[in-house]
């Protein structure tokens, strides 16, 4: 009992070190690849690992009206969540997006709170209002350059799409009882890659070079990131509460801030330094009494 516990602890740890380094391998492919190429082909290289996988696809069990939640789940993660992080990703520093993220769990509490009448606390709402203000202040204080060209502009578009992964977050956990995590994230990278292609043909056109750099970060994206983070973060929630792994979504941005420190040389000032501060005690007050309960088979 002992081993498992801390073997679910090093998979949850490691899902979301493998999720925060996405932006990273995100900025490095949209140098080189026009954004819906880099999501279609994510979308595709996923795709193909879960047909080879899909012996241990799980339970269907369908019931009617199903299509609605399903058709919902698909619009809101990959279809509006990857067009949203994609503009995020070309306007500010991975770094920031990255921060962003540590409004989830609290979107998700506040979307339980309407959509499935789950109790909010007082302490909940004062973290997340909190959160909010350091977002907004680190993305005001942000300061453009090639890389980011517009951080306020970036993070706003990184908090959309947040909303729309609070948005599937709910419907997942609606639907998890009768689906198993790997079908339904597996449904999702298919109908990714099916939204995406036409999008990418229509709009982009594909570069007559590519470095292998620019390949390798779309192949880990695909396969590292979408595949192997999504099984780790399952590995551990089959293994602890749903309500105690959630609570690791908050290291997603610290991941993505030492990576984007040590590989693409990124740095905050001291004013975004102390407004991280304020996103983090706000994510850790919204969570000293209840954590929202995140299903397993995120996408990111």
């Amino acid at each position: 009992m002992f081993s498992q516990r801390w073997l679910a602890f090093a998979g949850l740890t490691l899902a979301m070190a493998l999720w925060g380094s996405s932006f990273i391998a995100l900025k490095i492919a949209f140098v080189e690849l026009p954004p819906m190429w880099v999501i279609f082909g994510r979308m595709a290289i996923g795709s193909l690992v879960f047909l080879l996988a899909w012996r241990w696809s799980g339970q269907i069990v369908y019931r009617a009206g199903d299509w609605k939640y399903l058709l919902g789940l698909a619009v809101c993660e990959p279809c509006l969540y990857f067009i949203f992080e994609a503009l995020a990703l070309q306007n500010t520093t991975a770094s920031q997006a990255g921060m962003i993220t540590a409004l989830m769990p609290l979107l998700v509490a506040v979307g339980a709170y309407f959509a499935l009448a789950e109790r909010i606390t007082r302490l909940t709402l004062f973290g997340f209002l909190l959160a909010v203000s350091g977002a907004v202040w680190m993305s005001l204080s942000g300061s453009p350059d090639v890389s980011a060209p517009n951080p306020p502009l970036g993070n706003f578009f990184e908090f959309l799409a947040m909303l729309c992964a609070m948005g599937y977050t709910l419907l997942l956990k609606h639907l998890s009882a009768r689906y198993s995590a790997f079908l339904l994230t597996a449904m999702q990278a298919f109908i990714g890659a099916i939204f995406f292609l036409p999008l990418a043909l229509a709009f982009e056109s594909l570069p007559a070079q590519v470095s292998p750099s620019g390949w390798l970060a779309v192949l880990y994206l695909g396969v590292v990131v979408t595949v192997l983070g999504y099984g780790l973060f399952n590995f551990g929630v089959s293994r602890l509460p749903a309500s105690q792994a959630s609570g690791f979504i908050n290291l997603i941005p610290v991941f993505t801030l030492i990576f984007a420190v040590l590989l693409l040389g990124e740095r905050l000032n001291a004013t975004q330094m102390f407004a991280s501060a304020l996103v983090f005690v706000g994510v850790a007050l919204s969570q000293w009494r209840s954590k929202p309960k995140l299903p397993a088979g995120v996408l990111d």
